[in-house]
């Protein structure tokens, strides 16, 4: 048997980071609005997504 070594490089080879996967790089999510008693949805409002931050790149 012989042993190889594996060469190692970079994920993103561009040098851009990654996008985000919960917000699509946007930095922002939709969110339901609920009213009421019954929590009724009337609508949706846009937010800062909380896994990036708001930054829109991917975290390790």
């Amino acid at each position: 048997m012989i042993a190889v070594a594996a060469s190692k490089t970079p994920a993103t080879a561009t040098g851009e980071p990654a996008k985000c996967p919960t917000c699509k790089g946007s930095g922002e999510v939709s969110r339901t609005v609920h009213v009421g008693r019954k929590r009724r949805a009337v609508g949706q409002q846009t937010g800062l997504c909380l896994t990036c931050l708001g930054s829109g790149e991917a975290t390790d």
